[in-house]
């Protein structure tokens, strides 16, 4: 006990404040460690410093109390030399060509570099490829002129938030831990023993990179797999929901993962081709990734063909026909649209001469190809006017039995109806 009260003391930047670094902030903060939260974006810093949040799963009283509590929101500066703890939470995206993007983790590292003092220990959790914190981090970090495992202390533990889900608050996912060096990893179990229930030390940084790509290369497979089998089940007049369900029966042997228009978000479509890349320079390359990774490319076009299909067996001219989409976000009760399919079904339908409409309670508005959509309210008579409504994500808060008795024509691409 005297042990953690010591180490509350200590002062903990987090470098990065979006959907994991925000709720992890604010979770350090609440353990009654002092915060200081960095991020370039002003916008968002000051919407913190007037009390507000930005992303579903942090409520405006959250931040409310934080900031009476003594959190600070800041640009990077030198605050983070008086840190002990710093944790790195910024975007790794995919570029343009679907290679890995590492700008920002890079200047992060760099920032810290500048700043870094004897004693701090820094913590990574953005996803990235096996090797990127031996290959990348560590040689950003020794231009300090600091040494790791004496001086300072380096690790990688893997961001496990999933937006969304209430069901498991933060401090209760294992937290698998690693360390550049041992005097590393013990630096990092010390202190995140004090934030989460269980820690997870593993052997090395590659393992701990590794497991968060394994996590979503299972998901992103098995995923695709019964998006590509409820394709095929439509032909064949089969409800493949009810099979799933059927399935899922058996108490043994079989996880039901259930269809959607595709899969999206940050993780689960890039964390794979992140292994992908690394595997290439190997000489080596998964079929199974790759397979995947077109089924979930295609599912967009698919939905949209059904609906252009849908549309052109009802009455009159098609292209006067009007669609609703319920849902933009790529997974229910979130406001992020990265990667999401919904959008890209959007666009398709434009493309395609369509009049498109949209409700999301959580995305309040969106600008396609230079022309700003406005989120719908959603009521009797909006669901009245539109000739197909189309459900793309299955958020909790929408009366979905209100669709059910007004829509005209339905395609639920969630199973929801």
């Amino acid at each position: 006990m005297n042990q953690i009260r010591l180490i509350q003391k200590d002062k903990v930047a987090v470098v990065g404040l979006g959907y994991v670094g925000l709720p992890l902030a604010v979770h350090i903060q609440q353990k009654g460690y002092p915060v200081i939260g960095i991020d370039k974006d002003k916008n968002k810093l000051q919407l913190l410093q007037n009390g507000q949040s930005y992303i579903p799963d942090v409520t405006h009283h959250q931040i409310k109390e934080a900031m009476k509590a003594g959190f600070q929101a800041n640009v990077p500066g030198e605050l983070i030399r008086g840190a002990k703890y710093i944790i790195v939470c910024v975007p790794t995206p995919l570029d343009d060509s679907g290679e890995p993007e590492l700008g920002a983790l890079k200047s992060a590292s760099a920032f810290i570099s500048r700043n870094l003092q004897p004693g701090q220990t820094v913590i990574y959790e953005s996803s990235t490829y096996p090797g990127t914190l031996e290959e990348v981090v560590w040689n950003i970090l020794s231009k300090s002129g600091l040494k790791v495992g004496q001086d300072f202390y380096l690790g990688y533990s893997p961001e496990r938030i999933d937006p969304g889900n209430h069901r498991y608050p933060l401090e209760t996912i294992p937290k698998v831990i690693s360390g550049l060096t041992n005097a590393c990893k013990e630096k990092v179990n010390q202190f995140y023993s004090t934030l989460f229930h269980k820690t997870v030390p593993v052997s090395h940084p590659r393992v701990a990179e590794m497991c968060k790509l394994i996590e979503n290369i299972q998901r992103l497979v098995n995923i695709s797999l019964v998006n590509e089998i409820e394709i095929i089940c439509e032909s064949m007049n089969i409800d493949f929901r009810e099979t799933l369900q059927a399935a899922a029966t058996k108490p043994f042997g079989f996880t039901p993962y259930f269809p959607g228009p595709g899969i999206g978000g940050h993780c689960i479509p890039v964390d794979p081709l992140y292994f992908q890349w690394k595997a290439k320079k190997y000489g080596k390359s998964s079929k199974l990734i790759e397979a995947a990774h077109e089924i979930n490319n295609y599912m967009p076009f698919h939905i949209a063909e059904r609906i252009g299909k849908k549309l052109e067996s009802l009455p009159g001219d098609p292209k006067e026909k009007k669609v609703l989409l319920i849902g933009l976000a790529y997974k229910k009760d979130v406001n992020d649209i990265r990667e999401s399919s919904a959008i890209k079904v959007f666009k398709l339908l434009l493309q395609m001469g369509y009049q498109v409409e949209y409700h999301d309670p959580f995305v309040s508005n969106v600008t396609l190809s230079s022309e700003k959509y406005v989120s719908k309210v959603m009521n009797k008579g909006l669901l009245q006017s539109a000739d197909l409504v189309v459900i793309l994500t299955d958020h909790s808060n929408v009366d979905w039995s209100l669709v059910k008795s007004h829509a005209k024509a339905v395609i639920d691409t969630r199973g929801v109806i």
